[in-house]
């Protein structure tokens, strides 16, 4: 049973959400950050990533960067760019990208939930990057980031959540500067919201698709709070978490590619015969980049040609949940044994992108900074909750989805 609750949002009046909404703080870095808030006084970066509004030399991790953040955060309330609701509510949050749409509701999971597995996790977290979102939930006494859930699709949900945005007219309705059209609707009947809470606890399960170093930072503000507060009750804000909960079947994961700064000492004949070994490799001939069309396949571009790998029968196990990931499998038969690299998160010669980028990104860099690529089929929805629901863990960089969900359009206190 997942618990799933309203809550009184701290969000952008209607006027100023285009104003205030912006990609969450972990898809570029300072710099990138710093330009992209030129002329955008509101943006929500500058809460999320609030060294841009300090010395560029600050290390990232001062504590003034989290002052600020708390500051800029305070700010957006004190000139009535954001308003805090009376009443608790959900929010019905719908992004279009490429004419392929999906529709998540807003609201708060437990804490309790995710310490108990009722909310399952697929990747490691990283210690740094969990103490810096620790310390920035605590100074800022909120979550400012959305959790990416996801659920088995439930007709009872799909069914209310249709009916109010049929009825009802959206808060917001904008398209950024990507293209991607993104419209909110505010759910403030408490009959309505009660069904809603009340469907949610027929949820077996709630996985997180994207976003584990903030759900697993939230958790540990969480229990801080109650460390601090022996009397809690278990209602109190911070035993919760903002995130918006979509059904699996609206969401797309695409591809995430890898790049590589050498072949490992081989000349291209002698790397191509070593990968003969795990896989049958083919000149692909025809015109453009070789996207993988099938599990199992991979595309090797590799001194201005491209390839097709397919692996071979032997090489990996159809039955093992993360072994027959198309990840692993390039992991286990080429990235290891034939590049020495034994983990990929922390190795500097290789680099993943992002599929929405595109395969010309791939050429890009093997013309830049790095010599070979491999486009990858995408990893599928079932094969994360597979792996998540047999407690396994995927390999680095597995998933990758589009669109992202904005940040700064929906904030809650915890206190």
């Amino acid at each position: 049973m997942a618990v799933f609750k309203s809550f009184m949002a701290v969000r952008p009046t209607d006027d100023n959400a285009q104003k205030v909404a912006a990609l969450p703080y972990d898809v570029m870095n300072s710099q990138e950050a710093r330009e992209m808030v030129k002329g955008k006084p509101c943006s929500f970066l500058h809460v999320d990533k609030a060294e841009i509004d300090l010395d560029e030399s600050i290390d990232i991790y001062d504590e003034k960067v989290y002052l600020k953040a708390r500051e800029n955060l305070d700010k957006l309330q004190a000139d009535g760019i954001c308003k805090q609701d009376e009443k608790p509510c959900f929010y019905i949050y719908r992004q279009i990208m490429n004419g392929r749409s999906q529709t998540g509701l807003v609201g708060c999971a437990s804490i309790d939930d995710y310490m108990n597995n009722i909310i399952k996790k697929h990747e490691f977290t990283r210690a740094d990057k969990e103490a810096d979102r620790i310390r920035h939930v605590d100074y800022c006494d909120a979550n400012t980031g959305p959790i990416f859930l996801t659920y088995r699709k439930n007709d009872t949900i799909s069914k209310i959540i249709n009916n109010w945005k049929d009825a009802h007219t959206p808060c917001y309705d904008f398209v950024t500067e990507d293209g991607i059209a993104n419209t909110v609707w505010v759910v403030d009947c408490d009959k309505v919201n009660a069904e809603l809470k009340s469907a949610f606890e027929a949820i077996d399960y709630l996985y997180i698709a994207d976003g584990h170093h903030r759900c697993a930072s939230a958790v540990r503000v969480g229990n801080m709070r109650r460390d601090a507060n022996p009397d809690y009750t278990g209602e109190e804000e911070f035993n919760f978490f903002l995130a918006v909960a979509f059904p699996e079947d609206e969401l797309e994961i695409m591809d995430y590619n890898r790049v590589m700064k050498d072949i490992a000492g081989n000349t291209k004949d002698e790397f191509i015969a070593k990968l003969g070994g795990s896989f049958t490799v083919e000149l692909y001939e025809s015109k453009g980049a070789y996207k993988p069309e099938a599990k199992h396949t991979f595309g090797m571009y590799l001194e201005d040609k491209w390839y097709k790998l397919t692996a071979k029968e032997g090489t990996f196990d159809e039955n093992d949940p993360v072994g027959r990931l198309d990840v692993s499998i390039l992991q286990n038969n080429c990235i290891t044994p034939i590049f020495g690299i034994e983990d990929p998160r922390t190795d500097k010669r290789i680099d993943f992108v992002g599929g929405i980028r595109g395969l010309g990104e791939l050429e890009r860099r093997c013309h830049s900074d790095m010599v070979i690529a491999f486009s990858m089929y995408p990893t599928s929805l079932s094969d994360l909750m597979a792996i998540a629901d047999a407690g396994e863990v995927m390999p680095p960089k597995s998933t990758w989805f589009e669109p992202k969900l904005l940040s700064g359009l929906f904030i809650h206190k915890l206190s």
